[in-house]
């Protein structure tokens, strides 16, 4: 995987051997975004089951759960971390009555398939989305929901990626997402790679630009839905709605059906990450505020329903009300 925490000024691509440097690497943020913290979880699983020794299925399914309550441990905000280890560990179960190097194919091929899923699923949010956003259209987005937040295409940039691929001539303001930055190291960079306009803004300049008629559009990636449409994305994220309604520009949410989790009524359940204060007292390695100073990190916020004008997904953009529609998206 790519270190995350070392872009823009250094490409490092690391290789993980043991389940347990997987999961230092999610916690680390060398690895970040809601769908790509998925595939790394499972791959972090099947490398677990490599280590394990056991005469009994039993034993083997009892040694993966430790191994999977490790990966658990890493982040509690996104599901789809929880939506990849349930789904390997169903699996483990379904084959339990095979050899143990059996299993362990297995869980390898699961996790190569939920890699190479999430990149088809991206790609047709990416198709969905393009259609919301018109020709010469500036769109705001907040924190990184592109290749690096997946496998490879991106929710909230695939809908933006997908939009340039069709011809569109689009522009895209980022906000830099303090405190990781990621709109400044992450999205610019990967916009910029691909050749896709962008201006990068501080998170505070979004209302000044939306207020002057600059932006068409906002979209952004999720960590997690409830049941009713409230969204769970990184920090800043509802400022930018509250000012995308006032303003009244339209404002999305990217997210694969993975991101859904449908046992939580609504946004207030939905358990919010705090990080280290050293987050926001400094940046790479420098200070930047007092020493001893008293520091809230939220690494999330939520964004009501209310202010979602759709909720963009591999099966179509859900509109109007989220409970029913989001519920009839997952109903086999």
């Amino acid at each position: 995987m790519i270190d995350q925490t070392r872009l823009p000024g250094e490409e490092v691509y690391c290789e993980y051997g043991d389940y347990k440097s997987v999961a230092e690497a999610i916690r680390g943020m060398i690895i970040r975004g809601a769908p790509a913290i998925g595939v790394a979880a499972a791959m972090g699983v099947a490398l677990g089951a490599r280590e394990i020794i056991a005469d009994t299925p039993e034993s083997f399914l009892r040694q993966l759960d430790n191994v999977c309550d490790v990966m658990a441990r890493t982040r509690p905000t996104a599901v789809n971390l929880f939506w990849a280890i349930e789904r390997m560990k169903r699996v483990a179960a379904e084959h339990s009555d095979r050899s143990l190097d059996e299993v362990r194919e297995i869980l390898k091929a699961e996790a190569i398939r939920i890699e190479e899923e999430d990149l088809e699923l991206c790609k047709a949010i990416g198709r969905h989305g393009a259609a919301l956003i018109p020709e010469g259209a500036t769109v705001l987005t907040h924190c990184n929901a592109g290749g690096l937040a997946t496998a490879g295409y991106g929710t909230a940039l695939g809908v933006i990626r997908a939009a340039h691929e069709a011809g569109k001539n689009i522009q895209v303001f980022a906000d830099e997402t303090r405190p990781w930055l990621q709109g400044a190291r992450l999205t610019a960079w990967e916009l910029m790679k691909d050749g896709i306009p962008v201006t990068l803004i501080s998170d505070n300049m979004a209302g000044f630009f939306m207020k002057n008629g600059e932006i068409t559009c906002c979209v952004v990636g999720a960590d997690r839905i409830a049941a009713n449409g409230d969204t769970a994305n990184k920090i800043g994220t509802y400022s930018v709605a509250v000012l995308a309604r006032e303003n009244n520009i339209p404002f999305y949410v990217a997210a694969p059906t993975s991101t859904l989790d449908l046992s939580l009524e609504n946004g207030d359940q939905i358990p919010i990450e705090e990080r280290h204060a050293r987050e926001v007292t400094h940046l790479q390695g420098l200070p930047v505020a007092p020493e001893g100073i008293a520091v809230r990190n939220p690494a999330f916020d939520v964004t009501p329903a209310r202010y979602i004008a759709g909720i963009i997904t591999e099966k179509g953009v859900i509109t109007g009300d989220y409970t029913a529609k989001l519920k009839a998206l997952v109903t086999p």
